[in-house]
């Protein structure tokens, strides 16, 4: 299993009508605007029909169907779902994209907006919703689809009101993440991110992924550690414990081969790494899975990925 992933990182430009406030989109997985980006619009993020791993900032998640994130301005993120060779999954995400300035200039008359100053700064750090409140703006989002005018806009204050007023949300990045968003900096750690992806089952060693983009070790170790908000090595964990998590759900395999699967070589480390993200054994966690009573629970920055029973 390998993943589709476009190897250069990019501002992206998110080019909306002078009629309209905001744009909604549809798009299919993978596309080209599917990697590590940012952009000074803040996007409201649904995953329809697929899971897989969620960046934003410092955080490492996973997401499954139905998700619903907020990543505030210029938080690079990216949404990755493992494929095969030519496959593709159609309409995959919903994408709501808007300048936060618009709304603000729009609350000198219609003071019911000026709430949204402060909700747009939480953002910052990246939003996941969950509970009541997910599945009331999962409706909300579908539903502008087929909305035009002033009820699309009507829809989308609803939305935005939704978000800002719930308590059942996670915040993804931590404070400490301050990114260098050059573009040669973001290239360079999207290559990275690609190169570990495709590999997750290998030896992944820091050297050559500093040899890969031409830096030494060290200055290639702390570049890793700001852009990224992980240590090189903590990525690489929460990646191939992510991985060892979707395989023990969706597959039969023994864990002894799910361990070498996701790169590790020593059973007794892969256990001692699995049960320190999700305290949890990889066997205890699967027969979690199988009764379909695991939950993933969103982290904050470099934080262990963790679930909880219900």
């Amino acid at each position: 299993m390998s993943v589709m992933s476009p190897t250069v990182a990019r501002f992206e430009y998110v080019l909306t009508g002078a009629d309209e406030t905001f744009l909604w989109r549809r798009d299919d997985y993978p596309w080209e605007r599917n990697v590590w980006n940012f952009h000074p619009e803040v996007e409201i993020h649904y995953i329809s029909n697929a899971s897989g791993v969620l960046l934003a900032g410092d955080h490492v998640g996973a997401f499954t169907p139905g998700h619903i994130s907020l990543i505030g301005s210029n938080l690079p993120h990216d949404w990755v779902t493992p494929l095969g060779p030519d496959e593709r999954i159609p309409g995959r995400d919903i994408v709501i994209q808007f300048l936060p300035s618009k709304l603000e200039q729009a609350s000198a008359f219609l003071p019911e907006l000026a709430g949204l100053r402060d909700f747009f700064i939480r953002a910052q750090r990246g939003l996941s919703f969950k509970g009541r409140a997910r599945e009331k703006a999962e409706a909300l989002i579908l539903d502008m689809e087929f909305q035009t005018g002033s009820a699309r806009l009507s829809t989308f204050l609803s939305l935005l009101s939704l978000l800002r007023d719930t308590d059942e949300v996670d915040t993804l990045s931590s404070e400490a993440y301050v990114p260098d968003l050059s573009y040669g900096s973001l290239e360079a750690l999207q290559q990275v991110f690609a190169d570990i992806f495709a590999n997750l089952s290998e030896d992944i060693r820091l050297p050559d992924m500093a040899r890969m983009v031409g830096m030494s070790d060290s200055s290639f170790s702390r570049f890793f550690k700001k852009n990224s908000g992980n240590s090189f090595t903590d990525h690489v964990n929460k990646l191939r414990i992510w991985k060892a998590g979707q395989l023990l759900t969706d597959t039969s395999l023994p864990v002894t081969d799910i361990c070498f699967e996701v790169g590790y070589r020593n059973l007794s480390n892969f256990n001692r790494m699995f049960l320190r993200h999700h305290n949890l054994t990889p066997t205890r966690y699967r027969k979690l899975s199988t009764n379909r009573r695991i939950v993933p629970l969103p982290q904050t920055g470099s934080d262990q990925m963790s679930t909880r029973s219900v």
